[in-house]
């Protein structure tokens, strides 16, 4: 690949992508538009959140990459290949030793650091999007912080189902300013965003759109005094594998029966060799 440049993008790209970065941090949860690159996978399989990794990546980082938990995935397979192809750097599997992992839709079960960037790839940025198919009005609701129709979609669903139904992709409310969409990752990982250590970055390539949760911000999930917000429950299952019990569980149907598998593979395999390994404690309101 010596022919390519280093992290294939070329340098004016780059540094578009960074400077929209730094707004997109200096601004949390605010969605900033870029000039989205064409890369040789399909936009709608990653390409938003690739891009902001291959901006960032340096010589001597260590990457990771998992879709849904998964190291092994075809998703996790061919990005981290591509990207190691163009930049020769280390890769790995264990969430700890990265200092830069591209997320499909999960968030890892252990606690990440302030020395991590964790990159999500997402499909649709606007959280909107449920009460308004207008760009240009749901950007003029951002800039006044109109959100009565989500409130409203919120009221709706409880009235009619009795709870919030919304599984991924819950809306939250970011530096009580901006309402966010976290791209699809559970309800279980959201609490993980609440004053994280770690800097959060987002990029939608078809939609053109990057946003970043920085360190040590709030990050709540709308809900009402009434109607709390909750996580998945896994009350009375654990994983076939490891046995671990407080870990977010996959559920597959194997030879007629259910099981249930821990979504983070690399955590799983560290628990069947030390039970004790500690996961990451839920970052609540401060």
């Amino acid at each position: 690949m010596e022919k390519y440049n280093f992290a294939f993008i070329d340098e004016h790209a780059k540094k578009e992508i960074r400077r929209k970065i730094l707004k997109a941090v200096s601004i949390p949860g605010y969605q900033v538009p870029f000039g989205s690159r064409e890369l040789p996978i399909a936009r709608g399989w990653g390409t938003g959140g690739l891009q902001i990794t291959l901006s960032l990546i340096g010589k001597d980082d260590v990457l990771k990459v998992i879709d849904q938990g998964s190291d092994e995935s075809v998703n996790a397979v061919n990005i981290r290949r591509f990207i190691k192809a163009t930049t020769g750097v280390a890769v790995t599997t264990d969430t700890l030793e990265a200092t830069i992992i591209q997320t499909r839709h999960r968030i890892p079960e252990e606690e990440l650091t302030e020395e991590q960037i964790l990159v999500f790839q997402v499909p649709y940025p606007e959280p909107l999007r449920l009460v308004e198919p207008q760009e240009t009005e749901t950007r003029r609701m951002h800039a006044e912080a109109d959100y009565a129709k989500i409130w409203v979609y919120l009221y709706e669903n409880i009235v009619r189902w009795g709870e919030i139904t919304i599984g991924a992709r819950y809306p939250v409310l970011v530096n009580d300013r901006y309402i966010m969409d976290p791209s699809p990752i559970p309800r279980y990982d959201i609490p993980k965003l609440n004053y994280s250590r770690t800097l959060f970055l987002f990029g939608a390539g078809r939609e053109k759109r990057i946003y970043a949760v920085p360190p040590f911000t709030k990050v709540l999930p709308l809900e009402f005094e009434d109607h709390r917000f909750r996580v998945e429950d896994f009350s009375g299952r654990s994983c076939a594998l490891c046995g671990s019990t407080d870990t977010f569980l996959n559920e597959i149907i194997e030879q007629d029966r259910r099981i249930f598998t821990c979504s983070d593979t690399s955590f799983c395999s560290k628990r069947r060799e030390n039970p004790n390994t500690p996961k990451s404690l839920i970052n609540k309101e401060r």
